[in-house]
């Protein structure tokens, strides 16, 4: 692929598939505009006497009544619980309004549930769906940029503790993702910088030629050009599906997805969930990340300056709060990726291919001090 500033890519719906198991399982990802109103992309769902549309109080009066009736024709009972909105509810009792809901309604082990709205609600969904009965079907509808080309593919599902992001959860494949690309119109500008975030990582990551692509096509990105979004989504997509195919239950090749995110966690977790956006975190994290693979010697030391300007172009913080190098040490060693209390970061080992590496506290400690206020 090469950098272009005219993406080609249609806007009608295209379809990533993941296979798992070497094809025994698997399940494809719909991205296209209007996707919500085409028939075509709610056929072959699991068969069930009812849904349950899992949603939150900010998108439900958007697109609730929309897949409600898509829905309907369907399914005989569609019901819906309605989530608070935000990161700090990604927790046990919200999670438990989604259980009381199942329970309250009799609902049987092959009722779908349907996630409609960003990573919070598409993570809680997931999570109810893998524990309700050992496990019911479930259907991804991301409503934001961070969860259609990241959280919603790959069957990561989970809710915070206060010690730690996402350390309760378990993997949970959807039996579909619809995509559409039109909900991302209704999305606040500071949501959609967040949800770039998840965008640039991949290029370091995995796709040299795809961060190049990112750079030149930025600022369509930020005006919300539906085909260069299009192009983003899928290509993102289409990395992951390769990611998760090869390794579902990250036992490896699948941390690198996590590029800036042991930096980003800390500062979710020290600051309490919900003060800054998922993205911006992870975006403050890439700069830190990169600064410590610059100090590494893994990468050259243009790296650092070239993704912190991507970054700050894309409406991100590149500096991160004030927690103190101690605080920063400790919340990072609570961590999925940590092992014996070590802390173990994702870095890029040349563009378009990342590592797990560990530091030393002393090393880690200076890219904080660079990038602290």
């Amino acid at each position: 692929m090469t950098a272009s500033k005219t993406p080609s890519f249609a806007v009608q719906p295209q379809i990533v598939p993941i296979a798992l198991d070497e094809g025994q399982r698997g399940y494809d990802i719909l991205i296209g505009a209007g996707l919500l109103d085409e028939a075509a992309a709610w056929e072959g769902l699991p068969k069930a006497a009812a849904a349950l549309i899992v949603s939150n109080e900010t998108v439900a009066p958007l697109y609730l009544a929309r897949l409600q009736l898509r829905l309907a024709a369907q399914y005989a009972r569609v019901e819906t619980v309605l989530l608070p909105d935000g990161e700090r509810y990604k927790d046990w009792a919200s999670l438990n309004l989604i259980f009381d809901h199942l329970l309250e309604t009799a609902s049987d082990r092959k009722t779908v549930l349907f996630a409609l709205g960003g990573g919070v609600i598409g993570d809680m969904a997931g999570f109810a769906a893998s524990v309700y009965m050992r496990g019911v079907p479930f259907v991804q509808v991301p409503t934001t940029l961070l969860a259609q080309v990241d959280s919603s593919v790959g069957g990561k599902t989970a809710i915070n503790h206060p010690l730690g992001k996402n350390m309760l959860g378990a993997f949970y494949q959807p039996a579909r993702v619809i995509a559409d690309l039109d909900t991302l119109d209704s999305l606040p500008q500071r949501e959609l910088s967040a949800g770039l975030a998840e965008v640039i990582k991949y290029g370091p990551i995995a796709d040299a030629a795809f961060l190049a692509w990112i750079e030149l096509n930025l600022d369509a990105l930020l005006a919300r050009d539906k085909s260069a979004l299009a192009y983003a989504v899928k290509r993102c997509c289409e990395i992951k599906a390769w990611v998760v195919g090869q390794d579902e239950r990250e036992q490896g090749l699948r941390a690198i997805l996590n590029f800036g995110h042991t930096f980003g966690h800390a500062i979710e977790t020290g600051l309490g969930y919900g003060e800054w956006l998922h993205g911006e975190a992870v975006g403050c994290g890439m700069v830190m990340a990169s600064d410590l693979a610059v100090r590494l010697g893994l990468m050259p030391g243009e790296f650092l300056p070239r993704m912190r300007t991507l970054i700050e172009r894309a409406g991100l913080p590149v500096v991160g709060p004030a927690l103190g190098a101690q605080r920063y040490l400790e919340l990072m060693r609570v961590d999925k990726k940590a092992e014996g209390g070590a802390i173990r970061f994702v870095l890029p080992e040349g563009l378009g291919k990342a590592g797990m590496h560990a530091a030393p506290d002393d090393l880690v400690a200076q890219v904080l001090a660079s990038h602290v206020a």
